[in-house]
């Protein structure tokens, strides 16, 4: 199984070893569980952004009141 050595400061790694003791993980599971929740967060963001842009029209239409101007829906993001 493929491994990743990380490199820390020893305040870094004195943080990141309390955090694991404080959630009762060891630092390897603690790392482990951290970037792969990291990765999936990435990922359902992405998706919901792409959701949202696809019914944004639906919305505008449906809640005229609550639809921002186009310019300023452009403009946010930019």
């Amino acid at each position: 199984m493929p491994s990743l050595n990380i490199t820390y400061t020893d305040d870094e790694l004195e943080a990141v070893r309390a955090q694991a003791a404080a959630e009762g993980k060891s630092l390897k599971q603690y790392v482990h569980d951290l970037s792969v929740r990291e990765q999936q967060r990435t990922a359902f963001v992405s998706f919901a952004r792409s959701w949202s842009e696809g019914h944004q029209a639906e919305f505008d239409e449906a809640f005229p009141d609550e639809a921002p101007p186009p310019a300023s829906r452009g403009a946010a993001a930019a």
